[in-house]
């Protein structure tokens, strides 16, 4: 599972990290995105890579409800090829989330324990992802964040795929993010087979952090900072 995560990186740090081209976004820090909120993924077009702000939380071209999203913003690696709300996008619109890293929660008694979860050695990863573009129609219901469109504008989402954790993941969520190495970004993003187990489990470092986090409006540096728990 992936219901948060932070995208805080530099233009330089994610141009370096994803080889992008084309001229430098303006890009706000951020450190606790959540679901229908726009973030930064990679395509590929024409053979080259740029960074655009897509709705997280998938909504298929076909669907009538565009809050569809709110229950699509994860896909299963293990049958993505073959669910009605992924497949399409499976097979030909792919994507990159670049991130510096993600939150999970576990339980305490009555309190949860927020935990970041990201490369051990620091610096970005990118998680695997799918989008799609969706055409308003006429008398669609919408969510406050999208009553600004008019019939036949058009809504690109994305979702994250997740595979089965282990390591020192598994121990706060059974499910984590497909991580994708370097080595296999550009398969991914033209719609080649690739394994979608991700990077090996001890790459990943666990931190807790405080319950600022659990707040989606709270976007801070705060949402970060490691806390001792005893």
């Amino acid at each position: 599972m992936c219901g948060r995560f932070t995208q805080y990186f530099s233009w330089q740090e994610v141009r370096d990290f994803m080889d992008l081209t084309g001229p430098a976004p303006n890009l706000s820090p951020r450190y606790n995105l959540a679901p229908s909120q726009d973030a930064a993924v990679v395509r590929e077009r024409e053979g080259e890579r740029a960074l655009d702000m897509v709705r997280w939380g998938l909504v298929p071209f076909w669907s009538k409800d565009v809050k569809i999203g709110y229950k699509l913003i994860n896909a299963r690696s293990e049958t993505v090829q073959a669910k009605p709300s992924f497949r399409a996008a499976y097979r030909s619109r792919r994507c990159l989330v670049p991130v510096d890293g993600y939150y999970e929660w576990t339980r305490r008694g009555s309190t949860r324990q927020a935990w970041l979860i990201g490369p051990a050695k620091g610096g970005l990863i990118a998680l695997a992802g799918l989008w799609e573009r969706w055409i308003m129609r006429d008398g669609t219901a919408l969510p406050k964040s999208l009553t600004h469109l008019k019939p036949g504008d058009p809504v690109e989402t994305f979702t994250i795929l997740t595979a089965p954790a282990g390591g020192n993941v598994a121990s706060i969520h059974h499910r984590m993010p497909v991580v994708l190495p370097p080595e296999a970004h550009d398969a991914w993003l033209q719609a080649k087979p690739v394994p979608l187990d991700g990077l090996p489990h001890a790459a990943m470092s666990v931190l807790p952090v405080s319950s600022h986090v659990n707040k989606p409006s709270n976007d801070d540096p705060l949402c970060i900072e490691a806390v001792h728990i005893s």
